[in-house]
C-alpha cells in the first residue's frame, strides 16, 4: 500500500463513512490535535518514564486513537467503530487518583517544568486541553461523541497530574508560583 493517496491534494480529505470536509474543518481539527496530542506523549516515552507512568501510557496511546476514530466519525452514521466511553474515562480517573496517593497535595500553583519526561507531559497537558477546546467548538455545529469531551478534560488533569508523579520520582522539585516574584 502506498503511503500517498494524492486524494487530498485539493484541500479536502474523508471522514470515517467517505463524507468529504475541508482539512480545515473543526472536526479534522480536533482530531488532528488529538493524535498530535498522542506524538507529544511518544516524546514523553522516550524520556524514560519510570514504569507505572509508561504503563499508564501505553493505555493511553491506544485510547487516544480510539478517540480520534470517534471524533472522526460522526455518532449517527452507522459504521461500527470503537468509541471512547465510561470505561476509559473511569480508567483516568482511578489513575489519578492512586497516582496521587503519592504527591504531596498542592498550596500553590506550580510551573510547568522539572525533567525532560515531566516537561514533555506538561507540554502534553496543554496540547490536550487545546483538543478539548476544538472538540467543544466542533460539537457547536457538527455531531460528535459527549463522552470525547469528557475523556478529554479528564485527560488533562491526568497529564497534570502525571507530569508531577514523573518529577517526584525523578527527584526533580516543582517550583511553585508565587505571585510578585
Amino acid at each position: 500500500m502506498k503511503i500517498y493517496t494524492k486524494k487530498g491534494d485539493n484541500g479536502e480529505t474523508s471522514l470515517f463513512g467517505g463524507q468529504r470536509v475541508s482539512k480545515n474543518s473543526k472536526r479534522i481539527e480536533a482530531y488532528g490535535t488529538v493524535d498530535e496530542l498522542n506524538s507529544v506523549l511518544g516524546i514523553a516515552i522516550s524520556h524514560g518514564l519510570n514504569e507505572k507512568s509508561k504503563e499508564l501510557l501505553d493505555a493511553i496511546q491506544i485510547q487516544l486513537f480510539v478517540l480520534g476514530s470517534d471524533l472522526a466519525t460522526p455518532p449517527s452514521k452507522k459504521i461500527k467503530i470503537n468509541r471512547i466511553g465510561e470505561t476509559e474515562i473511569t480508567f483516568l480517573e482511578n489513575a489519578i487518583d492512586e497516582l496521587e496517593k503519592a504527591l504531596d497535595p498542592l498550596t500553590s500553583f506550580i510551573l510547568p517544568g522539572g525533567s525532560p519526561a515531566g516537561a514533555t507531559l506538561h507540554v502534553g497537558r496543554t496540547v490536550c486541553r487545546r483538543a478539548e477546546r476544538l472538540a467543544v467548538d466542533c460539537a457547536q455545529t457538527d455531531e460528535i461523541s459527549e463522552s470525547a469531551i469528557k475523556y478529554l478534560n479528564r485527560l488533562s488533569d491526568f497529564l497534570f497530574v502525571l507530569a508531577r508523579f514523573e518529577n517526584k520520582k525523578s527527584g526533580n522539585e516543582e517550583t511553585k508560583w508565587l505571585p510578585g516574584s
